[in-house]
Formats: structure tokens, C-alpha cells, sequence
């Protein structure tokens, strides 16, 4: 199990958005890229995260690594907006650019922030109802983005994760690993029209990333409590939840 106070580094992609500025350069093409990989199976996982996150009790909810809007739209297709709100956040200012034209009809509930999630300074401590961060988490420091989880959130506040995972069966995983080892990067040429870092940092995320098991303990070890996990198509996926204490 992952030691959290270990030097293993926590950021399974080894991505710095400082040296590689590639979700910038696939903005345009991420949803593609999408179904590329997953062959389509990441609607039906964002579907059900965009549910998990609808049924969590929030006025405000803050959403991380929001990308082009995707899940945001599907969570908006599930409750009534009104007398909530909704930050959407990317690093990226061309996915933000995306998502802004995607969810503009909502714009008086859904308010687009560029924030790195490892450090939201202009978001207030004790202040969000609910954190979502789908697929997000393996291209950054998650230590750091976890604990700038906790301080946003208010006191019982919800933290929901959409998230790459384990299969439980050993001999299954391996042989999902080494197919998305040999088909990521053939097919992430193919679709970027050879941008080798359009896929190396996702696939290197899927192969570190920790199990379903490791992710609970390391939302424990930072304080996290009624810790939940849902694998999703075998484990390929897992949704976590958890909530901070009240106190």
C-alpha cells in the first residue's frame, strides 16, 4: 500500500503543465481522444460520476480539471441549477475557452476560473459544499490537490473522484495494462497526428496510478472520512467519495 509520507512521487503522470503545455495543443481534439481511448466507454463513467456528484447535497460545488465542460453538462442535464452555483476550473485556458462556449447558457449559475488544482489561493478556505475532480487526479500532484481539497471544502463538505484504477483480478489487470500499453500510444498518434505527449502522460497516469485500495487510504491519512469506492467497468475506473469532518 502507498506510503503518503514516502519520496515515490505523487504525480503518477509525471506531467508538468510548466514544461508541456499539451492540453493546451488538444484542446480541440480531447473528446475525440477520449473515445479513442476508452472506445467510447468514458461517457457511460461520466455519466455515472455526473449522478454520484447531482445526489451530494451543494449550493456551491467547485469541479477541478473541468476540461471542455463534459461532465459539468451532464451534471447540469441531472438537477435544476437554480439558487446554486457551479466554479469550473481548468488550468488549461483553451479547454476553459471550450467549456465556456459549451455551457454559456448557464452562465449566470456556472461561473469558468482558471485554477491549478494544487493550489486554489483565490478560492477561500471553508467555503465549497462539493469537489469533483474526474480524470484529473493522474496528472497531478494529487497530494497537493487532495489537500487543497480538504481546505476549500466547508466542514462535512463532499469530495467525489473519477479516477483510473485497479482490476481486482491480478492476471485480468495485467493483460488490461499491457493492451492499453501497446494500443494508447498507436492510437494516440493516429488521432493527434503524432503528438507522442498527447498520450505518453495519460498512459504513464494509468500504469502509476494507485489501486482503488491505496487511493481510500491515502483520502484517510489526509484527514478524509466515510471513504467510499465504486469500480467501474471491471476497475478500469473507480469513483471515490468522502467527506471532511465536521471539525
Amino acid at each position: 500500500m502507498s506510503d503518503i509520507n514516502s519520496s515515490v512521487s505523487h504525480n503518477a503522470a509525471e506531467f508538468s503543465r510548466h514544461n508541456d503545455d499539451v492540453f493546451g495543443r488538444i484542446a480541440t481534439r480531447y473528446d475525440k481522444l477520449c473515445d479513442v481511448f476508452s472506445c467510447g466507454i468514458h461517457r457511460l463513467w461520466k455519466q455515472r460520476v455526473a449522478k454520484q456528484i447531482a445526489k451530494e447535497k451543494w449550493d456551491t460545488l467547485l469541479d477541478g480539471a473541468t476540461g471542455t465542460g463534459d461532465i459539468i453538462l451532464r451534471v447540469l442535464d441531472t438537477i435544476s441549477i437554480k439558487q446554486r452555483t457551479i466554479i469550473a476550473s481548468d488550468v488549461s485556458l483553451k479547454m476553459l475557452a471550450i467549456a465556456k462556449h459549451r455551457l454559456g447558457r448557464y452562465h449566470e449559475n456556472v461561473n469558468l476560473k482558471q485554477l491549478d488544482a494544487e493550489s486554489m489561493s483565490s478560492i477561500a478556505s471553508n467555503s465549497i459544499d462539493a469537489y469533483s475532480i474526474s480524470l484529473g487526479l493522474k496528472i497531478c500532484n494529487r497530494r497537493l490537490a487532495l489537500l487543497e481539497a480538504m481546505r476549500v471544502l466547508k466542514p462535512n463538505g463532499r469530495i467525489i473522484i473519477l479516477e483510473a484504477s485497479n482490476i481486482r483480478w491480478p492476471l485480468l489487470h495485467k493483460a488490461y495494462l499491457k493492451y492499453m500499453s501497446i494500443c494508447m500510444p498507436v492510437l494516440g498518434w493516429l488521432a493527434t497526428g503524432g503528438d507522442a505527449s498527447a498520450y505518453k502522460y495519460l498512459l504513464q497516469g494509468i500504469l502509476d496510478f494507485p489501486t482503488a485500495e491505496e487511493l481510500a487510504h491515502e483520502l484517510a491519512n489526509y484527514g478524509f472520512e466515510d471513504i467510499k469506492f465504486e469500480r467501474l467497468s471491471l476497475g478500469i475506473v473507480a469513483i471515490h467519495t468522502a467527506r471532511k469532518p465536521n471539525s
